[in-house]
Protein backbone atom coordinates (compact mmCIF):
# COMPACT_ATOMS: atom_id res chain seq x y z
CA UNK A 1 0.00 0.00 0.00
CA UNK A 2 2.23 2.61 1.55
CA UNK A 3 0.72 5.68 0.38
CA UNK A 4 -0.34 8.58 3.06
CA UNK A 5 -4.01 9.46 3.39
CA UNK A 6 -3.39 12.88 4.92
CA UNK A 7 -0.70 13.36 1.49
CA UNK A 8 -3.51 12.17 -0.49
CA UNK A 9 -6.25 14.47 1.46
CA UNK A 10 -3.82 16.93 0.32
CA UNK A 11 -4.05 15.91 -3.01
CA UNK A 12 -7.42 15.88 -3.31
CA UNK A 13 -8.41 19.58 -1.94
CA UNK A 14 -5.42 21.14 -4.30
CA UNK A 15 -7.34 19.25 -6.95
CA UNK A 16 -10.82 19.58 -6.06
CA UNK A 17 -9.98 24.09 -6.22
CA UNK A 18 -7.93 23.56 -9.53
CA UNK A 19 -11.35 21.53 -10.60
CA UNK A 20 -13.76 24.29 -8.86
CA UNK A 21 -15.06 21.56 -7.38
CA UNK A 22 -15.70 19.44 -4.19
CA UNK A 23 -12.75 17.35 -2.96
CA UNK A 24 -12.63 13.11 -4.09
CA UNK A 25 -14.27 11.72 -1.12
CA UNK A 26 -12.18 10.32 1.48
CA UNK A 27 -8.58 11.11 1.67
CA UNK A 28 -8.97 12.31 -2.20
CA UNK A 29 -9.56 8.64 -2.94
CA UNK A 30 -13.20 7.83 -2.78
CA UNK A 31 -15.11 5.20 -2.93
CA UNK A 32 -16.69 5.28 -6.30
CA UNK A 33 -14.53 5.92 -9.53
CA UNK A 34 -17.23 8.76 -10.53
CA UNK A 35 -16.09 8.50 -14.41
CA UNK A 36 -12.24 7.04 -13.86
CA UNK A 37 -11.01 3.72 -14.85
CA UNK A 38 -11.47 0.68 -12.32
CA UNK A 39 -8.58 -2.13 -11.57
CA UNK A 40 -10.05 -5.24 -13.02
CA UNK A 41 -8.81 -9.24 -12.41
CA UNK A 42 -6.61 -10.60 -14.90
CA UNK A 43 -4.71 -7.14 -16.19
CA UNK A 44 -1.11 -7.84 -16.95
CA UNK A 45 1.52 -5.56 -16.61
CA UNK A 46 3.84 -4.08 -19.58
CA UNK A 47 7.17 -2.54 -18.75
CA UNK A 48 8.23 0.35 -18.71
CA UNK A 49 4.22 1.42 -20.15
CA UNK A 50 3.78 0.52 -17.03
CA UNK A 51 6.69 2.85 -14.78
CA UNK A 52 4.53 5.77 -16.32
CA UNK A 53 1.50 7.53 -14.82
CA UNK A 54 -1.74 6.17 -15.66
CA UNK A 55 -4.32 9.74 -16.18
CA UNK A 56 -7.51 7.53 -16.49
CA UNK A 57 -7.45 6.61 -12.83
CA UNK A 58 -7.96 9.02 -10.28
CA UNK A 59 -4.93 8.42 -7.67
CA UNK A 60 -1.40 6.62 -8.02
CA UNK A 61 2.37 6.68 -6.76
CA UNK A 62 6.26 5.65 -7.17
CA UNK A 63 7.00 5.43 -3.63
CA UNK A 64 10.60 4.37 -2.60
CA UNK A 65 11.48 3.49 1.20
CA UNK A 66 15.46 2.47 2.45
CA UNK A 67 17.01 1.03 5.73
CA UNK A 68 20.27 2.33 6.28
CA UNK A 69 23.12 1.74 8.20
CA UNK A 70 26.16 4.66 8.10
CA UNK A 71 29.60 4.63 8.59
CA UNK A 72 29.31 5.95 12.42
CA UNK A 73 27.39 2.80 13.09
CA UNK A 74 23.63 4.25 13.34
CA UNK A 75 20.72 2.86 11.47
CA UNK A 76 18.92 5.27 9.31
CA UNK A 77 15.60 5.08 7.27
CA UNK A 78 15.06 7.37 4.20
CA UNK A 79 11.96 7.74 2.00
CA UNK A 80 10.88 9.97 -1.56
CA UNK A 81 7.58 9.72 -2.53
CA UNK A 82 5.95 11.10 -5.74
CA UNK A 83 1.90 11.36 -6.05
CA UNK A 84 -0.60 12.15 -8.61
CA UNK A 85 -4.20 12.78 -8.37
CA UNK A 86 -6.20 14.07 -10.99
CA UNK A 87 -9.93 16.27 -11.14
CA UNK A 88 -10.81 14.22 -14.20
CA UNK A 89 -9.71 11.57 -16.49
CA UNK A 90 -6.80 12.31 -19.01
CA UNK A 91 -4.54 14.73 -19.69
CA UNK A 92 -4.50 18.72 -20.89
CA UNK A 93 -1.33 20.23 -21.79
CA UNK A 94 -0.46 23.57 -19.98
CA UNK A 95 -2.63 24.98 -16.87
CA UNK A 96 -5.67 23.17 -18.01
CA UNK A 97 -4.32 20.08 -16.83
CA UNK A 98 -6.56 18.21 -14.26
CA UNK A 99 -3.63 16.49 -12.43
CA UNK A 100 -1.58 18.07 -9.63
CA UNK A 101 1.39 16.26 -7.75
CA UNK A 102 2.66 16.00 -4.73
CA UNK A 103 6.36 15.24 -3.01
CA UNK A 104 7.18 13.92 0.53
CA UNK A 105 10.61 13.67 1.74
CA UNK A 106 12.14 12.09 4.96
CA UNK A 107 14.67 10.93 7.00
CA UNK A 108 14.53 8.87 10.54
CA UNK A 109 17.37 8.75 12.67
CA UNK A 110 17.06 7.47 16.09
CA UNK A 111 16.63 10.08 17.50
CA UNK A 112 15.01 12.79 14.80
CA UNK A 113 12.84 12.91 11.94
CA UNK A 114 13.31 15.14 9.44
CA UNK A 115 10.64 15.79 6.85
CA UNK A 116 9.44 18.01 3.42
CA UNK A 117 6.78 18.20 0.73
CA UNK A 118 6.41 19.41 -2.59
CA UNK A 119 3.39 20.38 -4.35
CA UNK A 120 2.75 20.98 -8.05
CA UNK A 121 0.43 21.37 -11.19
CA UNK A 122 0.36 18.76 -13.79
CA UNK A 123 0.92 20.47 -17.26
CA UNK A 124 3.62 22.85 -16.81
CA UNK A 125 6.59 20.69 -16.81
CA UNK A 126 6.99 21.35 -13.26
CA UNK A 127 6.38 17.26 -12.02
CA UNK A 128 5.86 14.47 -13.85
CA UNK A 129 7.27 10.89 -15.44
CA UNK A 130 8.78 10.01 -18.12
CA UNK A 131 10.27 6.71 -19.55
CA UNK A 132 13.09 5.28 -21.36
CA UNK A 133 14.84 6.69 -19.69
CA UNK A 134 12.80 6.93 -16.37
CA UNK A 135 12.67 9.96 -14.75
CA UNK A 136 10.01 11.05 -11.45
CA UNK A 137 10.63 14.50 -10.61
CA UNK A 138 8.82 17.15 -8.50
CA UNK A 139 11.53 20.79 -8.79
CA UNK A 140 14.48 19.86 -8.28
CA UNK A 141 13.88 16.02 -6.30
CA UNK A 142 14.57 13.43 -8.47
CA UNK A 143 14.11 9.50 -8.97
CA UNK A 144 15.97 8.84 -12.01
CA UNK A 145 17.29 5.81 -14.36
CA UNK A 146 20.98 5.98 -14.76
CA UNK A 147 22.89 3.17 -16.96
CA UNK A 148 20.28 0.90 -18.00
CA UNK A 149 21.76 -2.14 -19.45
CA UNK A 150 19.90 -3.45 -22.71
CA UNK A 151 17.19 -5.48 -21.79
CA UNK A 152 17.12 -4.08 -18.14
CA UNK A 153 13.79 -3.12 -16.55
CA UNK A 154 13.94 0.97 -16.43
CA UNK A 155 14.07 0.85 -12.60
CA UNK A 156 16.82 -1.54 -12.28
CA UNK A 157 19.60 1.58 -11.60
CA UNK A 158 18.12 4.78 -10.06
CA UNK A 159 19.47 7.86 -8.50
CA UNK A 160 17.24 9.05 -5.46
CA UNK A 161 17.12 12.74 -4.35
CA UNK A 162 15.47 15.65 -2.40
CA UNK A 163 16.12 18.17 0.40
CA UNK A 164 14.45 19.80 2.93
CA UNK A 165 15.59 22.31 5.75
CA UNK A 166 18.43 20.96 7.68
CA UNK A 167 18.04 17.25 5.46
CA UNK A 168 19.15 15.93 2.27
CA UNK A 169 19.98 12.83 0.43
CA UNK A 170 21.76 11.35 -2.69
CA UNK A 171 21.51 7.86 -2.99
CA UNK A 172 22.40 5.29 -5.63
CA UNK A 173 20.03 2.30 -5.91
CA UNK A 174 20.82 -1.20 -8.11
CA UNK A 175 18.06 -3.97 -8.13
CA UNK A 176 19.07 -7.61 -7.39
CA UNK A 177 15.71 -9.69 -8.24
CA UNK A 178 13.15 -8.86 -10.34
CA UNK A 179 10.26 -6.72 -10.20
CA UNK A 180 7.38 -8.08 -8.58
CA UNK A 181 3.52 -7.89 -8.53
CA UNK A 182 1.15 -7.88 -5.41
CA UNK A 183 -1.50 -9.30 -4.56
CA UNK A 184 -3.45 -11.49 -7.35
CA UNK A 185 -0.98 -10.92 -10.10
CA UNK A 186 -0.93 -7.31 -9.60
CA UNK A 187 -4.60 -6.75 -8.56
CA UNK A 188 -5.00 -5.92 -5.06
CA UNK A 189 -8.03 -6.24 -3.24
CA UNK A 190 -8.13 -3.62 -0.30
CA UNK A 191 -11.74 -4.66 1.29
CA UNK A 192 -14.58 -7.44 1.62
CA UNK A 193 -16.87 -5.11 -0.87
CA UNK A 194 -14.13 -5.63 -3.58
CA UNK A 195 -12.59 -1.99 -3.82
CA UNK A 196 -9.15 -2.97 -5.29
CA UNK A 197 -5.39 -1.24 -6.77
CA UNK A 198 -2.75 -2.07 -9.78
CA UNK A 199 -0.02 -2.80 -7.81
CA UNK A 200 3.92 -3.97 -8.52
CA UNK A 201 6.84 -3.44 -6.28
CA UNK A 202 10.73 -3.40 -6.87
CA UNK A 203 11.76 -4.85 -3.10
CA UNK A 204 15.39 -5.97 -4.32
CA UNK A 205 17.02 -2.80 -3.79
CA UNK A 206 20.61 -2.30 -2.41
CA UNK A 207 21.19 0.84 -1.64
CA UNK A 208 24.20 3.50 -1.35
CA UNK A 209 24.87 7.30 -0.96
CA UNK A 210 24.99 10.08 1.90
CA UNK A 211 22.80 12.14 3.91
CA UNK A 212 23.06 15.64 4.65
CA UNK A 213 21.99 16.22 8.51
CA UNK A 214 21.81 19.33 10.30
CA UNK A 215 24.76 20.70 8.25
CA UNK A 216 27.03 17.01 8.46
CA UNK A 217 27.19 14.14 5.57
CA UNK A 218 27.05 10.34 6.79
CA UNK A 219 27.94 7.88 4.01
CA UNK A 220 25.43 5.16 4.18
CA UNK A 221 24.62 1.83 2.70
CA UNK A 222 21.18 -0.47 2.84
CA UNK A 223 18.37 -1.96 1.46
CA UNK A 224 15.35 -0.33 -0.53
CA UNK A 225 11.81 -1.58 -1.74
CA UNK A 226 9.88 0.94 -4.42
CA UNK A 227 6.02 1.11 -4.78
CA UNK A 228 4.09 1.65 -7.33
CA UNK A 229 0.36 1.91 -7.18
CA UNK A 230 -3.02 3.27 -8.82
CA UNK A 231 -6.76 3.34 -8.81
CA UNK A 232 -9.87 4.98 -8.55
CA UNK A 233 -11.63 3.69 -5.26
CA UNK A 234 -9.07 2.14 -3.62
CA UNK A 235 -10.92 2.12 -0.16
CA UNK A 236 -14.34 1.46 1.76
CA UNK A 237 -16.51 3.99 2.80
CA UNK A 238 -16.44 2.79 6.51
CA UNK A 239 -12.21 2.29 6.41
CA UNK A 240 -9.79 4.95 8.69
CA UNK A 241 -6.75 4.29 8.25
CA UNK A 242 -4.29 2.30 7.34
CA UNK A 243 -0.88 0.19 8.66
CA UNK A 244 1.41 -0.79 5.88
CA UNK A 245 4.55 -3.08 6.45
CA UNK A 246 7.05 -3.93 4.07
CA UNK A 247 9.75 -6.71 5.13
CA UNK A 248 13.21 -7.84 4.40
CA UNK A 249 14.25 -10.89 6.37
CA UNK A 250 17.64 -11.76 6.71
CA UNK A 251 17.33 -15.26 4.89
CA UNK A 252 16.56 -13.12 1.68
CA UNK A 253 12.64 -13.53 1.84
CA UNK A 254 10.66 -9.86 1.59
CA UNK A 255 7.08 -9.53 2.75
CA UNK A 256 4.60 -6.69 2.10
CA UNK A 257 1.33 -6.52 4.67
CA UNK A 258 -1.17 -4.08 5.53
CA UNK A 259 -4.76 -3.92 7.61
CA UNK A 260 -7.15 -1.28 6.47
CA UNK A 261 -8.91 -0.31 9.86
CA UNK A 262 -12.81 0.43 9.85
CA UNK A 263 -14.58 2.42 11.73
CA UNK A 264 -16.33 -0.65 13.59
CA UNK A 265 -12.76 -0.93 15.22
CA UNK A 266 -12.07 -4.10 12.81
CA UNK A 267 -9.60 -4.11 9.69
CA UNK A 268 -9.48 -6.21 6.68
CA UNK A 269 -5.53 -7.39 6.04
CA UNK A 270 -3.65 -8.74 3.23
CA UNK A 271 -0.40 -8.76 1.51
CA UNK A 272 2.39 -10.97 -0.31
CA UNK A 273 5.20 -12.89 0.65
CA UNK A 274 8.06 -12.87 -1.68
CA UNK A 275 10.85 -16.00 -1.94
CA UNK A 276 14.64 -14.80 -2.04
CA UNK A 277 14.01 -15.43 -5.79
CA UNK A 278 11.12 -12.68 -6.30
CA UNK A 279 8.47 -15.38 -6.74
CA UNK A 280 5.28 -14.08 -4.70
CA UNK A 281 2.64 -15.97 -2.98
CA UNK A 282 -0.43 -13.90 -2.40
CA UNK A 283 -1.75 -13.61 1.16
CA UNK A 284 -5.35 -14.89 1.16
CA UNK A 285 -7.20 -12.01 2.99
CA UNK A 286 -7.81 -11.92 6.74
CA UNK A 287 -4.86 -14.73 7.03
CA UNK A 288 -2.33 -12.31 7.91
CA UNK A 289 -2.82 -11.42 11.90
CA UNK A 290 -1.53 -7.90 12.84
CA UNK A 291 -1.68 -7.06 16.31
CA UNK A 292 -0.48 -4.10 18.26
CA UNK A 293 2.00 -4.65 21.53
CA UNK A 294 2.77 -0.95 23.12
CA UNK A 295 2.03 2.43 21.97
CA UNK A 296 3.79 5.42 22.38
CA UNK A 297 3.12 9.32 21.84
CA UNK A 298 3.94 11.17 18.32
CA UNK A 299 3.15 14.64 17.93
CA UNK A 300 0.94 13.80 20.95
CA UNK A 301 -1.01 11.10 18.86
CA UNK A 302 -0.63 7.73 20.59
CA UNK A 303 0.07 5.25 17.97
CA UNK A 304 1.25 1.80 17.78
CA UNK A 305 4.83 1.29 17.66
CA UNK A 306 5.62 -2.51 18.44
CA UNK A 307 3.84 -4.99 16.23
CA UNK A 308 3.23 -8.87 16.22
CA UNK A 309 2.69 -10.19 12.78
CA UNK A 310 1.31 -13.78 12.45
CA UNK A 311 1.35 -15.80 9.13
CA UNK A 312 0.53 -19.77 9.79
CA UNK A 313 0.79 -20.37 6.19
CA UNK A 314 4.75 -19.24 6.68
CA UNK A 315 4.84 -20.52 10.51
CA UNK A 316 5.51 -16.84 10.78
CA UNK A 317 5.18 -15.11 14.66
CA UNK A 318 7.55 -12.11 14.66
CA UNK A 319 7.43 -8.66 16.11
CA UNK A 320 8.40 -5.20 14.68
CA UNK A 321 9.67 -1.88 16.68
CA UNK A 322 10.17 1.47 15.52
CA UNK A 323 13.85 2.64 15.30
CA UNK A 324 12.46 5.87 16.21
CA UNK A 325 9.35 6.02 17.91
CA UNK A 326 8.31 9.86 17.00
CA UNK A 327 8.45 8.93 13.73
CA UNK A 328 5.83 11.33 12.70
CA UNK A 329 6.19 13.15 9.41
CA UNK A 330 5.36 16.52 10.49
CA UNK A 331 3.88 18.41 7.41
CA UNK A 332 1.08 20.27 6.91
CA UNK A 333 -1.21 17.15 6.33
CA UNK A 334 0.83 14.60 8.78
CA UNK A 335 1.32 10.89 9.30
CA UNK A 336 3.73 8.64 11.00
CA UNK A 337 6.55 6.11 8.85
CA UNK A 338 9.62 4.88 9.66
CA UNK A 339 11.95 2.26 10.10
CA UNK A 340 11.67 -1.10 11.84
CA UNK A 341 13.42 -3.68 13.54
CA UNK A 342 12.20 -7.20 13.03
CA UNK A 343 12.49 -10.55 16.05
CA UNK A 344 11.00 -13.40 16.89
CA UNK A 345 10.94 -16.59 14.61
CA UNK A 346 12.31 -14.06 11.75
CA UNK A 347 14.85 -11.59 11.61
CA UNK A 348 15.33 -8.01 9.49
CA UNK A 349 14.34 -5.17 9.20
CA UNK A 350 11.49 -3.29 6.95
CA UNK A 351 9.34 -0.15 6.81
CA UNK A 352 6.09 1.05 8.62
CA UNK A 353 3.29 3.69 8.02
CA UNK A 354 0.59 4.56 9.85
CA UNK A 355 -2.32 6.87 8.67
CA UNK A 356 -5.78 7.85 10.14
CA UNK A 357 -4.25 7.88 14.06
Amino acid sequence: MNVSICSILALGLLVGSAAGGHTQGFAGLGSTAQGFAVPKPGMHFHFPADHAPHPDFRIEWWYVTANLKGTDGLDYGAQWTLFRSAAAPGEKAGWSSPQVWMGNAAVTTPDRQFSAERTARGGIGQAGVTITPFDAWIDEWALKATSVAVGSDELSKLTMSATGTDFGYQLNLEAKGPVVPQGDNGYSVKSAEGQASYYYSQPFYSISGTLRLAGKSVEVTGKAWLDREWSSQPLAVDQKGWDWFSLHFDDGSKMMGFRLRDTSGGGFTSGTWISPDGKPTDIASNELKVTPLKNALAAGRDVPVEWRLELPEKNLDFTVSALNNDSWVRSQFPYWEGPIRISGNRSGVGYLEMTGY
